[in-house]
């Protein structure tokens, strides 16, 4: 929708860019454009406001702010609560119209309505723009009208969309006269926890260099590759895309989807607006289960401090933990192998690790991280909820010389090849001539699958 005349205020979200930013470039037709992003107290003074994404938006933000200012706008920065401080803005500067990019959290559903009481108030327009989805879920509807439970026939009907074109940035942004900007804030202003010492750069100039990458060639072999936790061989588009400093839409316009390196990229991304049309049916999607199996999660303090920690004695679950401790990412087979060992290993109930991954990933998006926790847990979309993951047959599988696992397990450095997927300690026949070199496991395989099948009441169904 276009915006002629006035004052247009757009409040920026998860959509920290200006290329292929729908509510800005319907903002930059008005006369004066506001953008305006809100440092929200609801949102630092929760879980969610973890010290790397905190890094992760602070960084966007400063980028935004150059990119705007060297259109001759600027970003104006305001910490307090999003609706209160957009309603001051607007009142003073005699808003004529409202922007925001649509979100599907319970949290974004409430702001759109303040917003809309807002716009009512003042007699301004509220305008809802596309936002942090390729397709939105009002066009992929199950047959029956409701959400998509099961992946593939979503996949198919996702498919079929054309999704809305690719738009430029604006060549300019006017802002209205005597606007104090305001300072985006050091991370000490927001959080006393200290990030991850091995965080990737975000902001739309690292993310747009980083898709340049992607397309020059990495991408053609995703189909192959996708799984070798060693290798570059994932896009790590991911914090990008929850910050939106990457526009999805953008992202998958830039694919060809018959070859089959992008087609398998393109469903990465279709797993993406998956678990967002599901999060947008189930707004407790992060506390509730989708299909409970009436668990009765163990309460094992010590296994879950060995889990976190990387020091489970299962060589590529603790290679992802460390993993995500220093880098705020995780490859993502990686991610279901610790989660499938958090939640059926040790029977642990999936709310612990999904916000323990939280509380870490730069990434850390509600609809995707507890949408796949889910899946792997067996209590959301997986129509094989019983499928447990035999940790030392994924490494050996993915990681087949071992080099992801001896690059975050140095202990195991010394143990060449796939081996040191299966390092047991001294004096049983083990790798190691001191057993505190590394941990033994924490538990059997076949102990806790029998044990995990028996409390489900399920035949085994390996992964």
């Amino acid at each position: 929708m276009a915006t002629t005349g006035g004052t247009a205020l757009i409040l920026f979200t998860r959509d920290l860019r200006i290329h292929d930013q729908p509510a800005l470039a319907a903002a930059a037709a008005a006369d004066r454009v506001l953008p305006v992003f809100v440092l929200d107290d609801a949102i630092l003074g929760s879980r969610y406001a973890a010290p790397n994404r905190l890094v992760g938006l602070l960084e966007a933000l400063q980028d935004l702010r150059g990119s705007l200012r060297a259109r001759g706008g600027d970003l104006v920065v305001r910490r307090g609560r999003t609706v209160e401080i957009v309603r001051e803005l607007a009142t003073a500067h005699r808003v004529t119209s409202l922007h925001v990019a649509r979100d599907h959290s319970a949290y974004a559903r409430r702001r759109e309505a303040g917003l809309a009481a807002v716009a009512a108030d003042l007699g301004a327009d509220l305008v809802v723009h596309p936002g942090v989805m390729l397709v939105e879920p009002e066009l992929v509807r199950a047959t029956g009208g409701g959400h998509f439970k099961v992946f593939t026939p979503y996949w198919r009907r996702w498919s079929a969309v054309t999704p809305r074109a690719v738009l430029p940035a604006p060549d300019a942004v006017r802002l209205p006269a005597d606007v104090d900007p305001g300072a985006v804030p050091p991370l000490t202003d927001l959080t006393a926890g200290a990030p991850a010492p091995g965080l990737a750069p975000t902001g739309e100039t690292a993310a747009r260099a980083r898709l340049a990458w992607w397309l020059d060639g990495p991408v053609e072999a995703y189909d192959t590759g996708r799984n070798l936790m060693a290798e570059d061989g994932t896009s790590r588009l991911s914090p990008h895309l929850h910050l939106g400093t990457l526009s999805v839409t953008e992202v998958a316009a830039s694919l060809q989807p018959r070859r089959p390196g992008h087609e398998a990229f393109l469903q990465e991304l279709c797993w993406r607006d998956f678990d967002h049309q599901l999060l947008a049916a189930r707004p407790d999607l992060a506390s509730v289960d989708v299909r409970t199996k009436d668990d009765r999660w163990r309460d094992a303090p010590d296994e879950v401090a060995a889990w976190r920690e990387g020091r489970t004695g299962y060589p590529v679950v603790d290679a992802g933990m460390r993993q995500l401790r220093h880098e705020g990412w995780m490859h993502n087979r990686a991610r279901m192998v610790t989660a499938s060992f958090l939640t059926k290993h040790l029977y642990v109930d999936w709310r612990i690790g999904a916000w323990h991954f939280m509380d870490h990933l730069v990434d850390g998006d509600v609809a995707n991280n507890f949408g796949q926790w889910q899946w792997t847990a067996g209590t959301g979309t997986d129509s094989r909820p019983n499928r447990m993951f035999n940790p030392v047959i994924q490494g050996e599988r993915y990681d087949p010389d071992g080099a992801y696992v001896r690059r975050w397990v140095p202990e195991l450095a010394g143990i060449s090849g796939k081996a040191v997927h299966q390092p047991r300690p001294a004096g049983e026949g083990g790798l190691f001539d001191d057993a505190a070199a590394y941990p033994p496991p924490i538990v059997d395989h076949r102990d806790a699958r029998d044990r995990f099948l028996a409390a489900r009441g399920a035949e085994a169904e390996p992964a």
